[in-house]
């Protein structure tokens, strides 16, 4: 499941690639009108900034903007960077592997076999999936009771 500093780190960054172009952007603002309370949002896009998503400017005029076009930031480099690996398993993880504790034969795990398949199919669609797309193209379908 998505944490709240992942969908908090989209739904800011998701807002500057909408504002791009108009200047460095608040924090306030961002977390005014994204609802996010302010302070989380602080360390959330301070540490986007330590890895080269963001960029800031204090004093007048100040705040963050992209630090690269929208179309060149991937929605699975965000969630990785705020969430860590996207495996649901640590043994199918490709950055951060470890063994489960209670497996027997790791080789014929069915559990493993399938979460494998999950990541795999998470990572594409994150990692085809841009921050311009996320701002720009993509219209929110209903979810609907059955879906869940």
């Amino acid at each position: 499941m998505l944490s709240s500093k992942a969908k908090y780190g989209l739904k800011a960054m998701v807002h500057l690639a909408r504002k791009a172009g108009d200047g460095s952007v608040l924090i306030a603002d961002i977390a005014e009108a994204e609802r996010i309370p302010k302070k989380f949002l602080d360390a959330i896009l301070l540490e986007m900034k330590k890895v080269g998503l963001l960029s800031s400017k204090k004093g007048k005029g100040g705040g963050y903007v992209l630090a690269r076009p929208a179309e060149k930031i991937l929605v699975g480099d965000i969630v990785r960077l705020l969430d860590g690996p996207l495996a649901p398993v640590p043994c199918v993880s490709r950055t951060a592997y470890r063994r489960c504790d209670d497996c027997v034969d790791e080789t014929n795990c069915a559990i493993r076999a399938v979460m494998g398949e999950v990541r795999d199919a998470i990572a594409a669609i994150l990692d085809k999936t841009s921050l311009a797309d996320m701002a720009f193209a993509m219209k929110p379908e209903p979810i609907l009771m059955y879906d869940i």
